[in-house]
């Protein structure tokens, strides 16, 4: 037996402080059956793994790439995400296999209402389609439809997907309108558009499943008719107004995702989740610009700082840039918090949007002069609307939002004394213009008539000359 020659590489305890290779040490917590793992590139991805012991038992669930970002594979607090939905898929088949009687709302018979929904949450329509910020209202709609109680006092939930007839539909949505406390019409709004959704989407993974006759009960569905509240707007003096305020207040993160929110268009989700970097904003190769990224279309947007025109420089968000200008570097991304102490390690993390959300109601209600329906959102509306007054062409406006469709751009404007001052002015020049060219034009025709009127005696006595 050849004998190994000793060496720090042979040391017993030499990799004892270290990971094991294509494992990463994390420190927020980890649902069942997650593990963690160092890509090639560097980075962490998560991936769920049934162990080999259910594997033997007959488990057959399939081993799951969950993704890189921890929200979406484990949730907030390592309790939801894609992870969650998983395991309850395997609590389900481990109870069966226990011969464990299943809990009403846990496991849901294959075919039912309650199934479908599930089965909706572990496709890809819905772990990819579906932002975290939009899961809460999508789940809250799909509990409420399911627990719906019809006449014969049965929950919606336990039906079979092929029970709901178009006249079934009908009857759901005036269940769920008559609320308690009056109509929900927007609430019935949503009902019919995510179950025309999730029908559509499921019938092409499980037809079987449906009514061949009606696929889809909730296509061509009458809605009952509602006056739309638009969505707050807030001026340029209210943000400053509030970004100042906060900055006096020592809470210079909210004033920044305002001001960031209502200049450069980005929505208060992705500006909050620190997807806007400190080397986002002039950097080496753009130093007079900030690269603004829209995560939820993809676009890509550039907004100019300042321009240097005869020597002159300009700077078109000089107030904007003295507020980023308060902000802490805590690291790469612009918008961060410190760590408190006994939170977790290190000296600073993101904000989660619900902590930010809860700060700026703080602040308006300490700043005079803020509105209480003052929100990052409505930072975000009235930076659009000022592109409208500024009277930009669709086409324009769309280069600093990073809209896809003029459609989806005209819906943020809101409709200002300003724009229609704008469109008034417009309007009565043209009216002047048009007078003006009215009286051009009778003007015109008068002056062939005079001269015919002076020359016709003229030519009647030069023919009496000629006889």
């Amino acid at each position: 037996m050849v004998e190994r020659r000793s060496g720090p590489s042979y040391c017993p305890g030499h990799r004892a402080g270290r990971p094991r290779r294509g494992f990463v040490t994390l420190e927020r917590p980890l649902p069942r059956f997650v593990e963690v793992r160092r890509l090639a590139r560097g980075s962490a991805a998560f991936y769920f793994r049934i162990p080999t012991y259910y594997r033997k038992l007959g488990c057959e669930m399939a081993n799951e790439p969950l993704g890189a970002s921890y929200e979406a594979a484990c949730g907030d607090d390592g309790k939801g995400g894609r992870a969650a939905t998983l395991n309850g898929l395997f609590d389900e088949w481990n109870g069966q296999r226990r011969g464990e009687p299943g809990e009403q709302g846990i496991v849901a018979r294959y075919g039912t209402i309650d199934w479908l929904f599930r089965q909706y949450k572990t496709e890809k329509a819905y772990t990819e389609k579906v932002s975290p910020r939009s899961r809460p209202d999508y789940e809250r709609i799909m509990q409420m439809i399911c627990d719906t109680v019809g006449k014969s006092g049965r929950r919606i939930g336990e039906r079979q997907i092929m029970e709901v007839t178009p006249r079934a539909a009908d009857k759901i949505y005036d269940k769920i309108i008559n609320g308690p406390n009056g109509l929900r019409l927007r609430q019935g709004e949503k009902v019919a558009g995510l179950c025309r959704k999730v029908w559509r989407i499921m019938r092409r993974l499980h037809p079987e499943l449906f009514d061949k006759k009606h696929p889809n009960p909730w296509d061509d569905f009458t809605l009952k008719s509602r006056t739309k509240t638009k969505k707050h707007a807030v001026t340029r003096e209210e943000v400053y107004k509030f970004a100042w305020g906060c900055i006096k207040e020592g809470r210079p993160e909210p004033a920044a995702v305002a001001v960031i929110c209502f200049e450069w268009l980005q929505r208060p989700e992705n500006v909050v989740a620190g997807f806007l970097t400190w080397p986002d904003y002039r950097s080496k190769n753009w130093p007079h610009a900030v690269r603004i990224e829209h995560h939820k279309n993809k676009a890509l947007v550039w907004h100019p700082l300042e321009e240097t025109l005869d020597g002159e420089t300009v700077k078109f968000y000089a107030e904007a840039e003295d507020v980023l200008g308060h902000l802490p570097k805590l690291g790469v991304p612009m918008i961060m918090r410190r760590i408190e102490k006994g939170e977790c390690k290190g000296h600073a993390k993101v904000w989660s949007y619900p902590g930010m959300e809860k700060v700026v109601q703080q602040m308006r209600k300490k700043i005079d002069g803020v509105s209480k329906l003052f929100t990052l959102d409505a930072c975000r509306h009235g930076g659009m609307t000022e592109l409208e007054e500024a009277e930009l062409t669709d086409g324009q406006g769309r280069a600093l939002s990073g809209h896809k469709t003029a459609q989806a751009y005209r819906g943020y404007a809101k409709e200002t004394m300003m724009r229609a001052l704008a469109a008034t002015r417009k309007r009565h020049a043209h009216l002047l213009a048009q007078k003006e060219l009215d009286q051009q034009n009778a003007d015109g025709a008068a002056s062939p008539q005079d001269e015919r009127q002076q020359t016709s005696p003229m030519s009647k006595t030069g023919v009496r000359s000629q006889r």
